[in-house]
Formats: structure tokens, sequence, C-alpha cells
């Protein structure tokens, strides 16, 4: 938002330093000020401010004008709304029907007004400002909210039938609103209405058949407290975002409604002429106003905030005077309660104070966080690592290894997900949204959707895993868990030994399996029943270790990937952490690098399908030769017509790799150990081709 230091210095007469130095010290104190430039002509400067979402008083000139009275301690000039006499007559009714909705409504009617383009000091710093001009009526509305942070609003009142009303719409209401554009209501937009029609969506925008324009002579000037949350919802569902909403939405001061109000009948009367007709009307509800303007006062203890601000660098310290120096000019009022201790009554502005601790962070914040000592913390004990830091970062380095890349995804998944993945989920009371409704029982839903993004954005080739939690139960008893799930997709190739359509599996059991290598436990077992649904039928396993089931693996089924509109193979894995967890790392042992070379024996054999590769090389190294450096299979050969392979057979090219530590191999030892393996492998129903 952008601030004139002119309009600032009106309400601080006494302010002596410049406008840098104005700047830095606002920004010292929260208050951002991210850019000053100079005007022309002797205007001071414009600065361009960025205030958090949760000062909402102090976007307005009024606020931070507040702001600097109080870092400077300088008195501030009250803004002075008070309104003439009004000539006889009544005030204009309003009734206020959706009372959780709307906490205060006031009204004030000026006859006899003339509408016609801005002059003066308005039109002035609109200039500066660079604030559109559209009337002398409307721009003082706009003038009011630049001035004091409140927003307010002008109807012509020769067309408002009867009372104000405000209300919830009627779902299928139809109003336009002042942009021009059509709006069709929801039954919890909250409008302000005549007793026919309404005028305008509450804290949003104005109606147009309401506005002002230059053959208005009439007019009714309204300012009110709308709820945030309903203000809220009411500009997203419509696609509008607006100076009044902004405010709004952020928690308005349900008290300076009043003021505004006077502020913009006043500055009406004075460049627009007419005359105020009947008292102002205000409505006010006080179920809001008790939690608005009459919250319970907070205890506050000078030796509580000394203990926790600590010493500072001017030596005088945070002393009781400076507590109440600070406190009062933000606004709070002070009562004694005890030795060094106060109950402090908040201002209506500062809905973000709620605490003593917001107290303290005040007294801070306004003496200035540069001027406390730089003193750390005293500490007794030493770091204590976490019980699953060791095996996590186990985790992460074999699946980087592997060219797995760390994601992160929502903790929430839908119903649907929920039942798909893991059967169940755990609902929460107050969800996000529907595709949110639950705690994920299982990482893979939030996996699948990051693969489905990646894919969505033409990048094909995608390795990734996530470790988090999951969370089982009831929403009465919520169990927590560690889990691990892995996702591939693309960029397999076929082998002479794999296809290029089981190529993912084998990549996906080999990451687990050298994950499962890094912790002392037996070869994993897998085993094809009792998969559950998601997993394309005879495309997965379950993964056992020591006779308990601690992952599960396998290609998304057909239809799960149809429905998310994925256009290539998905596999997806997931390791229940908490049972790999139990079993103790194993310890890495280095070997020496052998300087003799190594010598490689081919077998060609034909066996029966039953066969697996795991019997073959189970067998060879069973043997137990030292100089056994390692087994692989190279090619896999099925005939289809039963000629050069018997049908229910294969041809399986296994390559075993010799290598001695001391010396260099002989052909008379490498002879006898190729027989050894040639007998072995008979034995196991295999037939050695010629």
């Amino acid at each position: 938002m952008k601030i004139l230091s002119n309009w600032l210095r009106s309400y601080l007469p006494a302010l002596t330093v410049s406008d840098r130095q104005l700047a830095d010290d606002l920004t010292l104190r929260g208050i951002a000020v991210e850019g000053v430039f100079e005007l022309n002509d002797g205007n001071g400067s414009l600065f361009e401010m960025d205030i958090t979402t949760n000062r909402v008083d102090a976007m307005n000139h009024y606020g931070v004008a507040r702001e600097a009275a109080a870092i400077y301690d300088v008195p501030l000039q009250p803004l002075d709304p008070a309104l003439p006499a009004p000539a006889a007559g009544e005030s204009h009714p309003v009734r206020i029907e959706a009372k959780d909705l709307c906490g205060r409504f006031t009204a004030q009617v000026i006859r006899g007004v003339t509408v016609k383009a801005t002059e003066g000091d308005i039109a002035s710093r609109f200039a500066a400002l660079g604030q559109k001009l559209i009337s002398n009526a409307v721009d003082i509305t706009n003038y009011t909210w630049l001035a004091m942070g409140h927003p307010t609003h002008v109807f012509d009142l020769d067309k408002i039938e009867g009372s104000i009303v405000v209300r919830t719409a009627r779902k299928g209401e139809t109003i336009k609103l002042l942009d021009g554009t059509d709006k069709v209501l929801e039954a919890d937009d909250l409008v302000v209405a005549d007793e026919k029609k309404a005028l305008g969506l509450a804290g949003v925008m104005g109606g147009w058949d309401s506005r002002v324009t230059e053959e208005t002579k009439n007019i009714l000037v309204e300012a009110a407290w709308f709820d945030p949350s309903s203000i809220r919802r009411s500009s997203r569902r419509h696609g509008l975002h607006t100076d009044a909403s902004h405010r709004f939405e952020r928690g308005a001061d349900i008290a300076a409604a009043p003021a505004a109000n006077a502020l913009v009948s006043k500055l009406l009367v004075q460049f627009c002429g007419g005359t105020l007709t009947g008292a102002m009307t205000d409505v006010l509800i006080p179920e809001i106003e008790a939690k608005t303007t009459k919250r319970a006062p907070i205890a506050l203890a000078v030796s509580e905030v000394q203990r926790l601000l600590g010493s500072t660098t001017d030596g005088k310290g945070i002393t009781a005077c400076v507590v109440e120096q600070y406190l009062r000019a933000l606004g709070c009022v002070l009562a004694p309660a005890g030795d060094s201790a106060y109950a402090v009554t908040l201002p209506s502005w500062r809905l973000d104070l709620e605490r003593e601790i917001d107290l303290i962070e005040e007294v801070a914040r306004v003496y200035g966080y540069n001027r406390f000592e730089n003193t750390l913390p005293s500490f007794s004990g030493g770091v204590v690592e976490l019980p699953y830091e060791a095996p996590e970062r186990a985790v992460r380095s074999t699946l980087l290894a592997a060219g797995f890349t760390e994601a992160i995804s929502s903790t929430f998944a839908s119903e649907a997900d929920s039942q798909t993945f893991a059967g169940s989920g755990v609902p929460m009371g107050n969800p996000l949204n529907e595709e949110a409704g639950n705690l994920r029982p299982s990482l893979l839903p939030g996996m699948v959707t990051m693969l489905a993004t990646n894919l969505n954005r033409d990048v094909n080739d995608v390795r990734l895993y996530e470790m988090g939690t999951r969370f089982t139960g009831s929403t009465a008893k919520v169990v927590e868990e560690p889990s691990l799930s892995l996702g591939a997709t693309g960029g397999a190739r076929a082998t002479a030994v794999v296809s290029e359509a089981d190529a993912l599996f084998y990549e996906l059991k080999g990451a687990l399996e050298k994950l499962f290598a890094r912790f002392r436990v037996t070869a994993p077992v897998y085993a094809q029943m009792n998969l559950p649904s998601w997993i394309e039928p005879g495309r997965g396993a379950t993964i056992a270790i020591e006779g308990q089931i601690v992952a599960v693996l396998g290609e998304l089924a057909s239809a799960e990937a149809a429905k998310r509109k994925l256009r290539q193979p998905v596999w997806l894995a997931e390791v229940n952490l908490a049972k790999l967890f139990a079993f103790p790392l194993r310890t890495p042992v280095a070997h020496e690098i052998s300087r003799y070379q190594a010598v490689e024996r081919d077998f060609s054999f034909v066996f029966p399908d039953a066969v697996t590769w795991a019997a073959v090389e189970a067998a060879i190294h069973g043997l137990g030769n030292a100089e056994l450096l390692r087994v692989a299979p190279v090619e896999i050969f099925r005939d289809a017509k039963g000629k050069a392979v018997p049908a229910g057979h294969y041809s399986l090219l296994t390559r075993v790799v010799f290598q001695s530590q001391e010396r260099t191999l002989r052909d008379e030892e490498l002879t006898g150990w190729s027989a050894e393996i040639i007998k072995t492998l008979e034995g196991l129903g295999g037939k050695l081709r010629a």
C-alpha cells in the first residue's frame, strides 16, 4: 500500500525526524517501508509499504501515524469526526437479520448534496497516491479508508425502498455490482438490502442500481462491521478482491464504524453541501461486541517482560515506565494489578493481541529489536539424536544413490483415495475440502498425485520417494506410523534378461533390496497372496522379512490409472518403516580391491519353468567357493515353437566371476569349479547346452 509522509505528519505535528529516518524506524518495528520516493514541490515522500495481514490497523495513514507516535513518544492528533447538529428528521431505520455476520451497522442521511468532480486536498492527495478519482461523494469514502482504515459506502437515498436490511441472500438472487457485472448469489452471501432488493454485496462491493451519480441529491452513508470469514467466502466465490474486502477479511475495528461514518458525513457536508437529517442510526449486536471491543483484560507482569526480553544495549532497560509508555501509545488501557503488574484492556483495533506474550512482543517491537543485547539462552545437557535419525539417513542415501528424488506430499487424502489404498482413513472434523477430508492412511495417494503431476507436465521419466507419517485408527484415537513410499514411471529399458514391460518392477525391486541390505536382515521373501486392490492382478508382490510383511510393491491397476488419466505404467511401493527400523543397521565393511585379474565363465542351461533364478543363484553360492565374486543372469530365451527349447522350459545364460585377493587363478582350479557348478545346476533339473 502507499502512504504519504505529509499526510502522516498532519497527525503528528511534533514529529521532527526526516522521512528517510521515519521509514527506517518504522521498518525496524515491523511496519515495513519497502521504498521511499520523494515528491515534487515540497510535498514530502511517498512510502511503499508492506503491511502484514495481521496488522489491518496499520493499513491506513492514521494507523501508521499511531505507530510513529509510539516510537518517538510524540502526541497523536485525534481524527475529530465531530458532526454539526443535524436538522430535524427521522433517522433511517436499519434491521440486522444476520446477527452473527453483521455486528454493527451505522447509517446517516444527508439531503441536498451536489455530486461533482473532486477538487482541493483530496484530489491532490489522490494524485500523489495514484488513486482514481470518481466523484466527490465516492472519493470521500475512499479518502476515509485511506485516512483511518475503515471502509464505508454511500447509497443514493432515493433509490432505497424502506428500511436497510442486513441479511443473507436468497439462493439464486441476482445483483448487478458497481463494476457492471451481474452476480448470482448463494444462500450464505451477506447482502445489504432494502425491503425489496439487494443493494450491495456486504463488505465487498456496492450495487449498481443504488449507486451515487451526478443526479443524486440525497445520500445515505453506511459504515458497518462484517464477519471476516463471511466476507472472505463471498469475495473468493465471486472472484472479487476489493479494498473493502481486503480489510474486512482481516478483521475490521467494530468501534470505528460510527467514527468512519461521521468523518464521511462531515466531509460530504463540507465538500458536497447538503444537510444532515436526523441522528445517526447505530445498531450494535452485543454478542459480537463482547468478542471484539469488550474482551477480558490481560494480566501483564513487568518482571515477566524483563525476564523474556533480557538486557538492552542502552543500559536503561525495560522498566515499568517503558512498558506503560509503549502500550498506552498503542491504545491499551493499563490498570494497576499489584506490584509492577497490570490488567491491560486491549484496543478494539488490535484483534491480533490475545495473550500476555503478545503484549511483551509489542513492547519489544516498539522499543526496537536492535536495542537488545545479543545473548544466547542458557543450555544444559547435550544434543540428543532422534531414535530414527540413523536409519532415516540410510534410507535417504540408499534411494538417492539408486536414482530416486525425495518429495513431500500432503498429509491429507480424500475418502476415495483412503478406501483405494488402505481400505479406510481417519476422517477430520473440519476438513479443508472434500479432497482433503482424511488424514492419509497411506503415502501412496500423494505419490500417485505427484507422478501424475509430472506426467501432465511432460516429465515422463520420474523416480520419487517420500518418507512421512501415515495415520490409522479412529478420530478418537489416531495411530501414527513412519512409512516410505516409492514411485517410478517411464525410462525403463528392456535387457537380454528383463522385458520392457517388467523393467520397472525389477528396478523398484532392486532399489528395495539395496535398502533392505542396509539392515541386518535375512533375504526378503516375495509372495503374490492377498495383494491390495490397487495392484494390477499378477503384477505385484508382498515382501516379508523374517516372517513379517514389511512392504508391498506393484503396478497401479489399469482402472485406477485410467481414472487418473495416466498415459503410461506406474509402479508403486510402500514400506512399513516401523517394522524395518526394528532391525539394526548393518555395519559397512570395506574390502581392499584385488590386484589380480577376475575371470569370467559362462554357463548355458535349459531349465524347466519351475526352476527360478533365485534357486540357481542360491545353488551356485551354496558351493561355498571363497573365490566366487558374483553370479549374474546374462540372457533368457524361450522358444514359442518349442524347437530350440522345449515347451515349458527356458534357456538361461549365467555368468560367474571368480577373483582371488591373494594370487592369480590357475586353469585347473577354474576347470574344477566349473565342473562343480555344472553338476549343481544339473541337480536342479538343468541340461547343459552344447
